[in-house]
Order: C-alpha cells, then sequence, then structure tokens
C-alpha cells in the first residue's frame, strides 16, 4: 500500500468579505422587514465575516463548478499541469444541479485531459468523502496524484426572493407572514468559498502532509434527519421528497430551502461526536496529548466551549491552545471548511517537522463524522 500526502493546498473565496451589517442588504430582506433572528443568530455564532458570490449590483458571480475551478487552477503551475490531474474527487452539499454531477461539471470548466471524476453527496462530509476516495484511490495505486475538493455556493439559495411566494401564500391563507426559524437559521450561518488538495504518494512541495489514516462514521440508524434540503420533514419524522410535492408546493412552502432541525441538533451533535472521536483515535492508537493542532470543523462558536466540555466528560483533552479555527474569518463553507481552515494553518508557517493535525467533520444532515490524522513531513 502506497503512503499518501497533501502536497499542495488552494482556497478560493469570492469577492470582499461581506460583514454582519452587510448580509441583509446582499440577501435581501423577508417581507421587506429586518430580521429578528438573524441577530438572535449571529450572536450565538459569533461570524464577523463571510463571502458571497454575488456582486454589489445582486448579481451571481460564480457558480459552486467555478468557485471550484479557481482553486484547482491555484494548485497548478510549470511543474503540475491541469492536464495531469488523473483523478478529481469534488464534495458538496450545495451541488448546481441535480445532473450531471459537480465533479463533472468542474471538470468541464477545467478542461485539462481525460480524468477520473468522483462526486460524493451529503453535506459537510462529502468534502472529507472527497479526501478519502483519493487517499484510497493512491493508497491502492490506482492512480499517481488526485485532486480532492470541498465547496459550497450557498448565497443563491439564501436570497430573499426565494421565499418571497411563501410569505405571500401565507398572507393569503391569513396566517402571520413569517418564515420558519429552521428555514432562517442557515441564512445567517452560510458562507460560500473553495478549497483544494493535491494528493500524491510523495512528499513533494514545501510542507508536505503525510495521511496517516481516516475515519468515517454515521448514526443514521440512531437519529433521524436534522438538516436536509428538497425534502420535508412530517411528524414521524421521516422526508417526504420534492418528487411527492407539487410545483406549486415547492414554492409555496420554500421545499429547497436548506432546513435545520435546531433542538435536534443541539441534543445529538456534540454527544455523537465525540463518542466518534474516541472510536477512531482509540482504533489507531493515538493518544490526544500527542495532537498538536486539532481542526474542528463547528457551525458556530455557541459550540466551541460545549465540545470542549463534552471533549472533557468524556476523557478526550486537547487543550485550547492546540486548537485551530477560522470561522470568525470565512464563515461556515461547509464541505470547503475543512480544506481553507487547513490551507490557513499551512500558510501561518507555524507547522514544523512532525507536527500530528487532528482534522475533524461533523455533519448535521442525518448525524455523520469524518477524522483524518495527518503528520507534517
Amino acid at each position: 500500500m502506497k503512503e499518501v500526502y497533501i502536497t499542495r493546498i488552494s482556497k478560493f473565496l469570492p469577492n470582499k468579505p461581506i460583514d454582519n451589517d452587510q448580509m441583509e442588504e446582499k440577501l435581501g430582506k423577508i417581507d421587506d422587514k429586518t430580521s429578528k433572528a438573524r441577530r438572535i443568530v449571529l450572536r450565538n455564532n459569533r461570524i464577523k465575516t463571510r463571502y458571497y458570490a454575488i456582486d454589489d449590483e445582486g448579481n451571481v458571480t460564480h457558480n459552486n463548478a467555478q468557485l471550484v475551478t479557481e482553486a484547482v487552477q491555484l494548485l497548478c503551475d510549470d511543474s503540475f499541469k491541469k492536464e495531469e490531474i488523473q483523478l478529481l474527487s469534488c464534495g458538496t452539499s450545495s451541488p448546481d444541479q441535480i445532473l450531471p454531477s459537480h465533479a463533472s461539471m468542474v471538470h468541464g470548466f477545467l478542461k485539462g485531459g481525460n480524468m477520473e471524476v468522483n462526486s460524493p453527496s451529503g453535506a459537510c462530509n462529502s468534502g472529507m468523502n472527497a479526501l478519502k476516495y483519493g487517499y484510497m484511490a493512491i493508497m491502492s495505486e490506482q492512480v499517481t496524484n488526485a485532486v480532492c475538493t470541498g465547496s459550497e455556493r450557498m448565497s443563491s439559495w439564501m436570497k430573499s426572493e426565494l421565499f418571497d411566494t411563501e410569505i405571500s401564500h401565507l398572507k393569503e391563507l391569513e396566517k402571520t407572514p413569517v418564515l420558519a426559524f429552521k428555514k432562517e437559521f442557515l441564512r445567517w450561518m452560510l458562507s460560500d468559498g473553495a478549497g483544494a488538495f493535491l494528493l500524491e504518494p510523495k512528499p513533494n512541495g514545501k510542507t508536505p502532509l503525510k495521511i496517516e489514516w481516516m475515519e468515517g462514521y454515521s448514526y443514521a440508524h440512531e437519529l433521524e434527519a436534522c438538516m436536509y434540503s428538497g425534502s420535508d420533514k412530517l411528524t414521524n419524522g421521516n422526508l417526504k421528497a420534492w418528487s411527492e410535492y407539487t410545483p406549486t408546493q415547492w414554492i409555496d412552502q420554500s421545499i429547497f430551502a436548506v432546513k435545520q432541525d435546531v433542538k435536534l441538533l443541539s441534543e445529538n451533535i456534540l454527544i455523537k461526536g465525540v463518542e466518534s472521536l474516541k472510536d477512531a483515535i482509540k482504533k489507531n492508537h493515538i493518544q490526544p496529548k500527542d495532537i498538536n493542532y486539532y481542526l474542528p470543523h463547528i457551525s458556530s462558536y455557541y459550540f466551541k466551549e460545549r465540545l470542549y466540555d463534552e471533549m472533557e466528560k468524556q476523557g478526550v483533552h486537547i487543550p485550547w491552545e492546540n486548537w485551530f479555527m477560522n470561522l470568525e474569518k470565512i464563515g461556515n463553507i461547509g464541505a470547503g471548511s475543512i480544506y481553507i481552515m487547513l490551507e490557513e494553518l499551512v500558510a501561518s508557517g507555524r507547522l514544523k517537522k512532525g507536527d500530528k493535525i487532528l482534522l475533524s467533520v461533523p455533519e448535521s444532515a442525518r448525524f455523520s463524522y469524518t477524522y483524518a490524522l495527518l503528520t507534517v513531513c
């Protein structure tokens, strides 16, 4: 089995950073009213800036596949050309269309040569699943290089105009025209961007990172869906698919909006996360004290102290000084967050040979988790 190294890392964040006071101007007001939920959500998530693929006139500047193409091109130069890519593995929660696949669309923009493409579905873990596919492909000698990406383009899913019909429909029914919190909550959480890794079987580059192992866990057998889109949740906890609604209902009920069951999230995301983390480090015979940098993807700083407390409770002590996050500056980019977090850590110049880096990515969609341990070479 071949060893696998991350030899190049890149990121692409569209346009200029958007601060909290500019968000509603960019996304628009629902029913022409300032959101009350916005203040509550921002106070808890403590995100100060994020990125949207929207210009000052409200026009879309990049779709998701274009964001990824920009990031992949930043991996390439005269010593590694896009024509040399053998495998392109792209994860996202927000593909631009149902078909063709996300990676196929990226390949179409990228051009280059013939290559294998892989498009894992899901939410935040789709980026890690894209990485694991590339990792296994090189380890098993299927390919000698792989480009793996994580990205989101959620801004266009959150614009107020997408909810206008639902609000009008509620008025017609003489109901209070308020968007359900499960739909509005994520409007103030999400950000756009893309990150990319080049994987190779040799430690090339300035700061190569060896992938020691990757582990994935799902709790869908125990817990119902928590974050969902293209469906709605029934009283029995099952999801009813968009294809079982009429086109009128798609609009009147904002069926394609991204929704989150906040109560279910709070009750389970941390407990199951630490359970799976304990299993991963036990299986791979590593002690928490051996981890120099812990990179947890969290959707909100609301969970930071709570995650630390749960880790302490379950006997996983990683001191605060070993944590590295950048949520405050870039927002929650879902499947792309861990890529962009690692890019910033590598670019900081803080790493030294032998350092151990633990990547930790939860996914609330139906509670799944992925981990990767890296060693600086």
